[in-house]
């Protein structure tokens, strides 16, 4: 059964890059069909999809932070790896990795999510 564990900093000051990075153990984020997802829910409202990385490298990003968001992967790892620049108070969030099967089109596997809370 696959896992997802997501790291990284609690804190991040305004203006700085968030950086985050999700281990996955139990299956390779190289396995074809896959898609490996950033998703966001900043304090009392929903989630927000951030972008994905796909088994075979390429990236997607939500129109509305694609100029602030990059996600990349090491392979050698098994890990993903989010860094969203230029951050805000905005940002402040529960930040989750997640698996999307592309064949069901669907978050079959979550990490427990961590908050990072973007403050002076």
């Amino acid at each position: 059964q696959v896992q997802l564990q997501e790291s990284g900093p609690g804190l991040v000051k305004p203006s700085q890059t968030l950086s985050l990075t999700c281990t996955v153990s139990g299956g390779s984020i190289t396995s074809n069909h896959y898609y490996w997802s950033w998703i966001r829910q900043p304090p009392g409202k929903g989630l927000e999809w951030m972008g994905a990385i796909a088994y075979s490298g390429s990236t997607y990003y939500s129109p509305s932070l694609k100029s602030r968001t990059s996600i990349s992967r090491d392979t050698s790892k098994n890990q993903f790896t989010l860094q969203l620049s230029s951050v805000t108070p905005e940002d402040t969030a529960v930040y989750y990795c997640a698996r999307d099967d592309g064949r069901m089109g669907a978050l079959d596997a979550w990490g427990q999510g961590t908050l990072v809370t973007v403050s002076s």
